[in-house]
């Protein structure tokens, strides 16, 4: 188990999936562009990408603008090549895997308390 002090560490936060393609060479991997509240030194928006191995359940084209919940501070993690900044949320059973939306529209960046 964790404790609470250990949860309250994850940033978990609703993103909207700009673009979605597979990684070449994967039958799992889905690389998408993200808006999830983050900028630049600016203040200006930017995009995050993440990849998940949601292939075999979702096409690409399912994927561009859903509203998804990632957590959004794990350290970048490269797969096939490719970095991945976070990684989504979903819930799986015997019958494939699907992914954790929110029940209404949400400001791309929100987090989740």
């Amino acid at each position: 188990m964790i404790n609470y002090d250990d949860f309250s560490k994850i940033e978990l936060r609703v993103a909207k999936v700009l673009e979605a393609v597979r990684v070449e060479g994967s039958e799992k991997l889905i690389k998408m562009q993200l808006s999830a509240g983050d900028k630049d030194e600016a203040g200006n928006p930017v995009n995050r990408q993440i990849l998940g191995g949601i292939g075999k359940f979702y096409e690409p084209e399912q994927l561009v603008g859903k509203e998804i919940v990632i957590v959004a501070n794990l350290e970048p993690r490269a797969l096939m090549g490719q970095e991945s900044n976070g990684m989504l949320l979903a819930a799986s059973d015997e019958t494939g895997i699907a992914l954790l939306c929110p029940d209404r529209e949400a400001t791309p960046g929100s987090g989740i308390k």
